[in-house]
């Protein structure tokens, strides 16, 4: 049986605003990121400078990885600004993020050398994606293509007001396994109170529930 892989292509939006030691430095950091989400090193690279890809170790861990990727983008232009608030605004990183799943045909040495349906269908959505939108998921299925889309669309709306604080936030949440509130706290040298509100102004619990419930309707279409 041909296992069912999730791909990922994402770009960085404003990544020009940054300067080039900037640049430099969020790329080293930003492939750190994805090799550690990716099912082996070599299935995540960073190309064209502001854009990337890569194979997921889960079709299950996708929708996870993919609100790690925003929320890491938001909290990089918050550091890149530092206390200026019109650099804040200059530097307002974000990313568009396509998800194919489906299967891989053809590995090649890295991720941008290889072939199959969940490249295609992650390639050719993204050249196809709102600049407004964070995440497109895509599967062979139309039908249920279009159900996952109406749930994202909404989770969109959510994560899009996400300020660079909440996305730390939540960043710091996904990154610790089975992480709680006053962990969190801890490694963002904050209060625990502090973190509730935080999570509660993004609507964190919307977003999670939406995101479990595309997992367990993405483990029946393909029996996982």
């Amino acid at each position: 049986m041909t296992k069912i892989q999730a791909v990922i292509t994402g770009d960085i939006s404003r990544f020009t605003t940054l300067h080039p030691p900037q640049r430099e430095q969020l790329v080293g950091k930003t492939e750190a990121l994805l090799a550690g989400m990716a099912a082996r090193k070599r299935d995540a690279r960073i190309f064209r400078g502001d854009s990337y890809q890569m194979v997921t170790a889960g079709v299950d861990q996708v929708l996870w990885h993919c609100v790690k990727l925003i929320c890491w983008f938001k909290l990089n232009g918050k550091r890149a600004a530092g206390a200026d608030s019109k650099a804040a605004q200059r530097k307002k990183l974000g990313t568009r993020i396509s998800v194919g799943v489906g299967t891989v045909a053809y590995e090649g040495k890295t991720v941008l050398d290889a072939d199959g349906e969940a490249f295609h269908l992650s390639g050719r959505v993204f050249d196809a994606m709102d600049k407004t939108e964070a995440i497109h998921l895509t599967t062979a299925d139309a039908e249920k293509n279009a159900e996952y889309q109406i749930i994202l669309m909404y989770m969109n709306l959510l994560m899009q007001q996400w300020t660079a604080t909440q996305a730390e936030t939540i960043f710091e949440l996904l990154n610790l396994p089975d992480a709680t509130q006053e962990q969190v706290a801890r490694a963002l040298k904050t209060s625990q109170p502090a973190v509730a509100k935080s999570l509660q102004a993004a609507r964190w619990k919307e977003v999670e529930k939406g995101i479990i419930y595309l997992n367990q309707q993405l483990k029946k279409q393909y029996a996982l």
